[in-house]
């Protein structure tokens, strides 16, 4: 049996509820056609979440790995295109949950300045969008823990020649937490509707070895 690995990040920063946290605890154990999806909570703190998420490939050796986090301040699933090797989390005034805050520095020293995501995007947002969950192509997964991770997992995936295909998916804020004061007006998700998005997003990656070859139009250029 084929197996997806499927994080999702834990609370963080002004987030006391994150809803990649619930999506994938949503999905675990749960099956799509022949293959089994296996979630992992993972830390929100540079480099231990990267050693997390590695762990588990060793351990579960899956076919395609669909990591998760927030996005506060996004109305739509986005599915990440590149991670970047620098990290600056002082921009948003945010510090890891170790209390541990970047700027200016790579997650690799000397590493490739990106790495682009292998999963068929196009096939994927196609796929969400007619399970009427609003989606999009990504071209920016940000300078905090969730661009970190990407480069840090397809780093090693590189690195040691894995025949695995891996990615990102970004959740808007859950309603709960865009109903704080602090948060209102941002936009907002269910845990049930993102949980649909993603599953139908991992549905098209297992169909999709190869992306599909027509354009995803995009009206927000994000």
């Amino acid at each position: 049996m084929d197996k997806v690995l499927v994080t999702g990040f834990e609370p963080f920063g002004h987030t006391p509820v994150n809803p990649a946290e619930l999506v994938m605890r949503v999905l675990d154990g749960t099956r799509i056609g022949n293959s089994e999806i296996i979630g992992v909570l993972v830390p929100s703190n540079f480099f231990e979440s990267i050693d997390v998420v590695t762990a588990a490939i060793e351990e579960i050796r899956p076919q395609i790995v669909v990591m998760m986090g927030e996005y506060g301040g996004r109305s739509m699933l986005t599915v990440e295109r590149i991670a970047q090797n620098f990290n600056d989390s002082s921009r948003y005034a945010l510090k890891d949950n170790r209390g541990v805050q970047m700027q200016g520095e790579p997650t690799v020293p000397n590493g490739p300045v990106a790495y682009r995501s292998n999963l068929p995007l196009r096939a994927m947002v196609s796929a969400m969008r007619d399970a009427g969950v609003p989606s999009d192509i990504s071209d920016t997964a940000a300078t905090f823990c969730c661009n970190h991770l990407m480069y840090g997992v397809l780093h090693y995936i590189a690195t040691n020649q894995l025949n695995i295909r891996a990615g990102w998916i970004h959740l808007p804020q859950l309603p709960q937490v865009a109903a704080l004061p602090e948060n209102l007006g941002t936009p907002s998700m269910s845990r049930e509707t993102a949980a649909l998005g993603v599953h139908a997003g991992i549905e098209a990656a297992l169909l999709h070895s190869v992306d599909i070859d027509i354009p995803i139009p995009s009206r927000l250029q994000i």
